[in-house]
């Protein structure tokens, strides 16, 4: 480190020091957006700033049953490692747990000196990239959704709060041991932009909002709220789950994106009162970007097995490729702001999904539109599911898969290699859910068969 750096590390760890922080907790994101760690005493940053925390590179081909997926570069390159060295500007106290800071890492790959090709934070850096190159700046705004569950007695975990028809409401009748008010003042002292929360439409969910940023804040914020909304629950005994449909009797926890530019000179890129709709050429391109990339969009934000039992219709969660005008049965929503307030809204994606990845995805999609110059079709009007108006979305997620690998188009700002490891990957989750004997087959079979 040069002497720079080294009085920089200093001035951080003197600041930490003197609120009582001892431990550092150095976090990033795996391929599936779990949260991957390690605690770092204080005394030891600058080794761990200078030379980076060791950790084998196969962690992002790990499945979330503990299996290595044979992904290249790990397993078949003998599971070497990356360096994970902590980004010292994202740093800030955990409120939860006394004396100690967290903050995101960044990745090297000690052979090439470069990022490992399937760090999602990286792989959001390198769209953003391309965006600059066109004099655009993507400002994004997340929604999230997730159930809170609670010990079963009779084994196993059941909804927290299982009463009906209270969508929209906040207090103890959807609440009764007030765990979003705990959860919302725990969450804003962590400095990841929570605006509000509610209840959400089934028992036990609940949504809770972040402001809009740039991109990658908006990314970096929403893998932390998510790791944040899991440990709390945690810390109640309970089970935090941003699964996309974790119950049969039940809807699925969207994960919806605002997406808007700003130009070179910061105005918003999507506003045009003299346009069609209120919005700018680059807005209706960007619209008609997303809808022609959306199959292979899905696998990026419905990213699992279980991420297509969210779909269907009278769902609310999109089943078609279309879009409408301040119309929630599409997949694509214009809300009725314009101005600065001008945005898409893209309700595709699930919970499930990895930040990074949805976030670049759904910029990589409306870059290509943008660049295509193509207008979208007729919005929808009325209430949508209609199979003769629009095109079906991808039912499973091999079909995701399938249709992600033949969009060449996107594919090549996501990166080759990344693609072909989320590919790979993905495919194996694939296979061995099809091998897997469910409870629903003996339920349906083992008596009558």
């Amino acid at each position: 480190m040069s002497a720079h750096d080294i009085q920089e590390v200093r001035r951080h760890m003197d600041r930490l020091a003197a609120d009582g922080i001892d431990v550092v907790r150095v976090t990033y994101p795996d391929l599936i957006g779990t949260e991957r760690a390690r605690d770092v005493l204080l005394a030891e940053l600058p080794r761990a700033v200078e030379h980076g925390l060791a950790f084998c590179r196969a962690v992002y081909h790990t499945s979330p049953q503990g299996d290595v997926v044979p992904v290249s570069g790990g397993l078949d390159a003998g599971l070497p490692d990356i360096a994970v060295r902590p980004d010292l500007d994202t740093l800030t106290a955990l409120p939860w747990e006394p004396g100690v800071a967290t903050c995101l890492a960044e990745i090297v790959d000690p052979a090439t000196g470069s990022a490992a090709p399937e760090s999602p934070r990286d792989l959001l850096r390198t769209v953003l990239e391309r965006c600059r190159e066109h004099g655009l700046r993507p400002v994004v705004g997340p929604e999230l959704e997730y159930y809170l569950c609670e010990p079963d007695p009779a084994g196993g975990w059941r909804r927290y709060a299982r009463d009906p028809g209270v969508v929209y409401t906040a207090g103890l009748r959807a609440d009764p041991d007030n765990h979003l008010l705990r959860t919302l003042r725990q969450v804003r002292d962590l400095n990841v932009g929570v605006i509000s929360g509610n209840h959400e439409f089934d028992g036990g969910q609940f949504e809770i909002n972040l402001i809009h940023s740039d991109a990658l804040s908006a990314a970096d914020r929403s893998f932390r709220f998510k790791a944040a909304i899991k440990e709390l629950a945690r810390r109640e005994g309970r089970l935090a789950t941003f699964m996309a449909k974790p119950f049969n009797d039940s809807g699925g926890s969207g994960f919806h994106l605002h997406l808007s530019c700003d130009d070179a000179d910061g105005r918003n890129a999507f506003d045009d009162a003299s346009g069609p709709y209120g919005l700018s050429a680059t807005a209706r391109h960007a619209v008609a970007g997303v809808l022609a990339h959306a199959p292979a969009l899905a696998a990026l934000l419905n990213p699992t097995v279980n991420s297509y039992k969210r779909f269907g219709p009278d769902t609310l969660a999109p089943w078609l490729i279309d879009w409408g005008l301040d119309n929630r049965s599409a997949m694509v929503r214009i809300p009725p702001e314009r101005g600065s307030g001008a945005r898409l809204e893209l309700r595709l994606g699930d919970a499930s999904a990895n930040p990074y990845l949805a976030v670049a995805g759904t910029i990589a999609a409306a870059l290509l539109g943008v660049l295509a110059g193509e207008e979208p079709p007729a919005p929808l009007e009325g209430y949508g599911y209609d199979t003769a108006r629009s095109a079906l979305l991808p039912t499973t997620l091999s079909d995701a898969l399938d249709a992600l690998e033949a969009d060449t188009a996107l594919a090549e700002i996501l990166g080759k290699d990344f693609t072909t490891s989320f590919l790979s990957y993905k495919r194996n989750e694939v296979e061995r859910f099809q091998r897997f004997v469910t409870d629903w087959e003996f339920a349906e079979y083992a008596y009558h068969l």
